[in-house]
Parts: C-alpha cells; structure tokens; sequence
C-alpha cells in the first residue's frame, strides 16, 4: 500500500519536463466498486455478528476484574483511534500523525465540561468531536501542499506542539497534572457501573466499525478509495480531491476524539501524557497488522496490540519490539493482514465442503436414461 498522502496534494506533483503527463482514467464507478467489493468478500455480511460475538466474549472475560476491565477500556480506545487512522490513511491515502492530539482535544473536551461548568458531561463528546474535525480540516488546510514524508512531518511536530502547550497551559489544563476527580457521566440521572461502561464502549466500537464499513463501500467511500489511486480520475469526474480529503481528515480527527473522550470519562482523569505520540505509530501498525481491506481489520489489530503490550507479562519491556517484528512478518507473509489469513482460509473451508458434497451427491440415473 502506498503511503504517499496526498491526492489532493498531487497537484504540486506535477510532471517534469522529461516525465510524460499520465493519461487520464477513466472516471470511477461507485456501483462497480461496491459490486467487486461484495464479489470479492470483502464486505462480509456476518462481519457484524462476528464482532458482536466476539464483543460478548470480552465482556464476560473481563467480569469483575478491574485489570481486565482496564485491558477492555484501553482496547476500545485504540480501536476507535485506529479506525480514526484508517478513514484517510488507508481510504484517502492521507497520512497525519497528529491523532494523539485530536484524542486530548477529545478527553479534555470532557474533563472541563464536567469540572469547570454545570453542563451534561456528554455533551463533552460531541463538543470534543466537532473542534477536533475544525482542527483537522485547518490542519489539512494549511498543509494541503505537502505530501508523504512531509506531511508526516508536519503534523507530528503540531501534536508536539499541542502536547507542549498543554503542559504549559495550566489555568485551563491543569498542567502536567492535568485535570481529575470530575463528576462522573450521568444518562438521565443514572451513573453506569463498571459493567455498564465496557458493554458501553463495546457497543460504541462496534457501531463505529459498522458505520465506517459501509461508509467504506457507500458512493463517497469508492470515490475516496479512487482518489488514492487514480486522483486525476477523480477530478475529472467532478469531484475535487482538495475538498474530499479535508472531510475524511475531518471524519477520521471525530472518531479519534470520541476514543479520548471514551476513555477520559471510564478513568475520570486526563493529563499531557495520556494519550502519547507512541499512540499514533500504533495507531498505524493496528490497520497493517489486522488488515487494510476493512476498519475491522483497524479494530482487531488494536485487540492484538493490546494483548501483546499489556497483557503479556513476559513481554512488558519488549511489547512494542514484538508488535513492529509481527506487523513486518504479516506484511511479508500476508499483506492482507490477520483478517485476510481468517478470510483465505474460511474461503478455502467453504470450498472444500462444497467439494465434499459435490462428490457424495448421488447421481439420478433416471435423468441419463430420460436423455438417452
């Protein structure tokens, strides 16, 4: 997969003097794209019951378990995070490292909603959602010229900087202590309990997957996904890259942030170093690792990362060595990641009891001597 990062960018890449202008594509299909997409199993339509089962599973693993219970929040907040990723990064092809910044921008969203005013503390997520699409979109704004490397860059160094205004800014953000022991989220005056909060983020995940998938296939996603590839097809076609990059920017900085806000009001305390710059580069790894051919793949790479960062306790000093060594052997020996291994092999599956009951099928002799 490419990581270059910028169809709307691709017109600072223009052509040489000594390099042909490509010839322009034919404009994309979205019936088409659905179409293959369903042909090729890649929108499985049991992929929701699996992860409601599997949802089931890690709820009733973690019972009444509080480290389980941690294991659980953490998990869900790198999914979201992750699919937050995927939506420009695999689908757009648009690469920002500043998803770190957009999940504070989210968790502190509620931590002043819930300690400095009288408001709804969930109100703090939607609030937190919208500024961090804002801040993508001028983000993405003002580094619609770059591409690649550099636009990796560029946004790494502006959630440095957020990171560090953070730190500084104390009246609002409590500093490196940051903000804590704020009210906890009340729905109609009914404060969830731990059970309650993991089937709640559970169910958010999963909603969240569900709606990016079919997002993925609906005509706005087959037009995103064709602006990686083919930009000049996309603009021909009437669309302008520019504009289309900065919603799903938008799109993927509004997941990132309900993920921080997710956590902040499960843990009820939020500081500078809670959601790290490490966060991002797993972020990434999550999709590569559990596959790019769906935001499923995003959420179960953030399951896996999850197991082998934290709840190993053989590996705690060596969790990250072992993720990038396991990201790098899935890339080698199956790019399709985790998901596509489990979808080759129940293919593989399917068609060898197909085979079976073709070959112990009776054949109907009475249909030979009608014909002879």
């Amino acid at each position: 997969m490419s990581t270059e990062v910028s169809p709307e960018h691709s017109r600072a890449a223009t052509p040489g003097p000594l390099t042909p202008a490509p010839a322009p594509s034919a404009a994309p299909n979205p019936s088409a794209g659905r179409e293959s997409a369903r042909r090729s199993g890649v929108h499985d339509k049991g992929s929701l019951m699996v992860a409601v089962v599997i949802g089931a599973l890690l709820i009733v693993w973690a019972g009444n378990n509080s480290y389980r219970y941690s294991l659980v929040q953490t998990a869900a907040l790198y999914a979201l995070i992750g699919v937050g990723v995927y939506i420009p990064f695999v689908m757009g092809g648009s690469l920002s490292l500043a998803y770190a910044a957009y999940a504070s921008i989210g968790g502190y969203s509620v931590a002043l909603i819930a300690s400095k005013t009288s408001l709804p503390v969930w109100l703090g997520w939607f609030i937190g959602a919208a500024a961090s699409a804002v801040a993508a979109v001028i983000l993405g704004q003002l580094t619609r010229r770059l591409a690649g490397l550099y636009l990796a860059c560029i946004t790494f160094l502006f959630a440095q900087a957020f990171q560090s205004w953070l730190n500084s800014a104390s009246g609002i953000t409590g500093g490196q202590s940051g903000i804590g022991g704020f009210r906890a989220t009340s729905i109609f005056g009914w404060v969830p309990h731990h059970r309650a909060q993991i089937v709640m983020a559970v169910v958010l995940v999963i909603a969240v997957g569900y709606a990016v998938d079919r997002m993925r296939l609906s005509p706005w996603g087959v037009t995103l996904r064709a602006m990686r590839e083919v930009p000049a097809a996309v603009e021909a076609s009437g669309v302008r890259v520019s504009m289309l990059n900065l919603v799903a920017l938008g799109f993927g900085a509004a997941v990132a942030a309900l993920g921080g806000s997710l956590f902040t009001t499960v843990t009820s305390v939020v500081t500078p170093g809670t959601f790290t710059l490490n966060l991002v580069f797993l972020a990434v790894f999550m999709a590569l690792l559990g596959g790019q051919a769906t935001p499923w793949g995003a959420i179960a790479g953030a399951v896996l990362i999850v197991e082998l960062t934290l709840n190993v306790p053989s590996l705690e000093t060596s969790g990250s060595l072992l993720v990038a060594i396991v990201v790098l052997v899935v890339m080698l020996v199956a790019p399709t990641g985790v998901l596509g291994i489990v979808n080759t092999g129940r293919r593989r599956l399917a068609s060898v009891v197909a085979d079976r009951r073709r070959a112990d099928t009776p054949i109907d002799q009475s249909d030979g001597d009608s014909l002879a």
